[in-house]
């Protein structure tokens, strides 16, 4: 069992920026493929951004070049660094942990991003 908790949510300005730190529970954090989620009012939740348990990442493509993801497994954490924020991400942005040998995924509470002037 993995429990997920996101912080680090907040309302900043167009151009501004964020960090999202999700805190895992649990043992073996480091075999879990961690991903970040965003769901806006309306829409459905779409990946942002995933990390392999072995470093690899990728990002959609409306994040590429602003968003970065990162973990420290000595910390059991993963970061979403947010740069040049816009108002189409306002979303609740959700943690996920994905196990490959297992196929059994966890899902943080989400944390509110809301991006305005």
């Amino acid at each position: 069992q993995v429990q997920l908790v996101e912080s680090g949510g907040g309302l900043v300005q167009p151009g501004g920026s964020l960090r999202l730190s999700c805190a895992a529970s649990g043992r073996r954090f480091n075999i879990y493929d961690m991903g970040w989620y965003r769901q806006a009012p309306g829409k459905q939740r779409e990946l942002v951004a995933r990390i392999t348990s072995g470093g690899d990442t990728n990002y959609a493509d409306s994040v590429k070049g602003r968003f970065t993801i990162s973990r420290t497994n000595a910390k059991n954490t993963v970061y979403l660094q947010m740069n040049s924020l816009e108002a189409e991400d306002t979303a609740v942005y959700y943690c996920n942990a994905w196990s490959r040998m297992t196929g059994v995924d966890y899902w943080g509470q989400g944390t509110q991003v809301t991006v305005s002037s």
